[in-house]
């Protein structure tokens, strides 16, 4: 019961962070659908991959229906549709997802299936499927309605289309567009009358963005299409800007909520140190303002009390910092704006000189922000060098009343080291598969969104802290699920080839799929050789001659004698029939008819 009442504080502060959160989301159903194998436009690369990418996303987020579907024609696209609409109508989220061609014609926007010909522009009301088609499939959803198009590409039949009317309008990749239902988003992968990139690699860069942001448990839908927008403007080179459209209410609504998980009662431990330390590690891992303050309620004195003093300083650093950059481009943004409306020197003065004063406030606040969070770096390196050496005991200062002082935590280990040893524990779970060699770069800080996304944790993935450090270790067995390639499923912690029975093979989904019979081959036609297509001929001549000069019995009695002789060919001409003399034969000349002789008689 004493232990139970001492840790309310720390149960209230994360109640806090979590309690606020939405509740956790009903149905939620997706549709993927990708057309790579384009019939009368050029073939597409990464639409397909693209559509497994997310459809493995969804399904490993949670969902309860995830449908994917790939080079559908117009009539199999308007049945997917009509199908999924079926599953959205008990649905709290609904989302569909496309990659592959789309166009804008007279401002609306259209999705195109790989059958599809469009020789003139009005064949795009038939042969295409419109947005608002799709936007019927999704309405049903309660909470959620969301329509991801990587669709933003060149017209391919712009080259080809004919035009009816000469101002039919016909734009560079899709219109803009405002969702008239409740709850909607509409996402591109480039902002309306730009066209996206399909990228280097596998996928596209706003797939890739996806997969990484979009199902972060906790995160707010809007803020993930934000961070994809980050993410593919820079890999980009600022080229490709995607955007969303529609609006949502005040509440978050993530994707994947945060399961709340409820406190294991604990048993008794003699060892009053154990007790602060899990205690800390709590206040560490939900990490704001209000746990450490409530951590310092409860322990305000000694080791772990100056080390959450340190969290705190860090914290209070940040916040500040923020607050002066964020004078800094308001000043900044003042300065610009009366010199830009030309007003009196004086006022352009002022505003440059407060410019200044808030620059230098953020350069200060900055180099604060940064010697705050080097302090509770080499602080925390200390408490999980001790950990590790002795985990339920603590310095022996700490036993003091005055506890132990702060200027006394001297860092433990270099920033390499740091970063070494969170990549370490990176690897160990799963999330890293390159070398611990001190060099914090992009696959690292992608490692480290990756255990951010499959923990549930917000860890600043920009830097190799000692919060991510402590956070990572506490981890005793794999987070991130192991990635193997395609034809391979994971087990355990190994990659095994996927062995199909007698009549399947393996899918773009890595699944086993029946193979379709395969046709029987046509039967050989048999040829003659040219050799013996010569003396059919000549026969067919000899006789052809014969018979021009009415000679039908002299053919029958010379051939009667040639057998009789042994020769076995005959001779015809305008005097009549005759065997072919021994040690002759005959030879096809061409012609024939009177006064020309088809063949002729040579002897050796």
């Amino acid at each position: 019961m004493r232990n139970l009442l001492r840790l309310c504080p720390l149960l209230l502060a994360a109640a806090l962070l979590f309690g606020a959160g939405p509740a956790f989301a009903g149905k939620r159903v997706a549709l993927v659908l990708a057309n790579s194998a384009y019939q009368h436009a050029p073939s597409l690369a990464n639409p397909v991959s693209d559509g497994s990418v997310m459809a493995k996303t969804l399904k490993e987020a949670g969902f309860d229906v995830v449908e994917s579907r790939h080079d559908l024609s117009a009539l199999d696209t308007r049945r997917v549709l009509r199908d999924f609409a079926d599953a959205t109508r008990d649905a709290d989220i609904a989302v569909v997802y496309y990659a592959g061609h789309g166009i804008e014609v007279e401002g609306s926007n259209y999705l195109i299936p790989v059958d599809a010909k469009l020789e003139r522009d009005t064949d795009v009301y038939d042969e295409a499927l419109s947005l608002d088609r799709v936007l019927v499939a999704v309405e049903p959803a309660k909470q959620l309605r969301l329509v991801i198009l990587d669709a933003c590409r060149d017209n391919p039949f712009g080259k080809t289309m004919k035009r009816t009317i000469a101002t039919r309008g016909i734009g560079r990749g899709l219109a803009q567009v405002e969702p008239t239902s409740p709850n909607t988003l509409i996402a591109y992968s480039a902002k309306a009358g730009f066209t996206a990139q399909d990228g280097d690699g596998a996928n596209s860069p706003f797939t890739v963005a996806l997969s990484k942001h979009l199902t972060t448990p906790g995160l707010d839908v809007r803020r993930a299409f934000g961070f994809v927008r980050d993410d593919v403007l820079k890999s980009t080179g600022n080229k490709q800007e995607p955007f969303v459209y529609g609006s949502l209410g005040g509440e978050d609504v993530p994707l994947v909520p945060v399961k709340a998980v409820a406190a294991a009662p604990t048993a008794p431990v003699a060892n009053p140190q154990a007790d602060i330390r899990r205690d800390y590690e709590l206040s560490l891992q939900v990490g704001n303002r209000a746990a450490w303050e409530a951590f310092l309620a409860q322990h305000p004195d000694g080791f772990y009390a100056n080390l959450a003093k340190l969290q705190l300083e860090k914290i209070g650093a940040e916040q500040a910092h923020a607050a002066a950059t964020e004078k800094a481009k308001q000043a900044e943004a003042e300065r610009d704006r009366l010199a830009a409306l030309g007003a009196q020197k004086e006022a352009q003065a002022k505003a440059a000189a407060d410019a200044n004063a808030a620059e230098q406030a953020q350069f200060a606040a900055q180099k604060a922000k940064e010697q705050a969070q080097q302090q509770a770096a080499a602080a925390e390196q200390q408490r999980v060098n001790l950990a590790a050496a002795a985990p339920n005991t603590a310095p022996a200062s700490t036993a003091s009343p005055t506890g132990t002082n702060v200027a006394s935590l001297t860092p433990a280990a270099t920033p390499a080291d740091l970063t070494r040893s969170v990549q370490t524990e990176l690897g160990r779970v799963g999330c890293f598969s390159g070398q611990a060699d001190g060099n914090w770069n992009t696959s690292s800080q992608r490692s480290l969104s990756q255990f951010n996304r499959y923990a549930g944790t917000k860890l600043d993935v920009k830097v190799a802290s000692t919060d991510a450090l402590g956070t990572v270790k506490a981890k005793q067995s794999r987070v991130c699920p192991l990635v193997c390639e395609h034809g391979f499923k994971a087990d355990g912690d190994k990659c095994t080839k996927i062995v199909c029975r007698e009549g399947y093979a393996v899918n773009d989904d890595n699944e086993c799929e029946k193979q379709r019979a395969a046709k029987p081959a046509k039967p050989a036609t048999a040829k003659r050789d040219d050799g013996d297509e010569r003396p059919a001929r000549q026969r067919r001549q000899a006789g052809g001659a014969a018979g021009g000069y009415g000679a039908a019995a002299g053919i029958a009695a010379a051939a009667g004698a040639g057998r009789r002789s042994g020769g076995g060919q005959v001779f015809c001409n305008s005097g009549g029939c005759r065997p072919v003399n021994r040690g002759c034969h005959l030879e096809y000349r061409g012609g024939g008819g009177p006064g020309n002789d088809a063949n002729a008689e040579v002897c050796y």
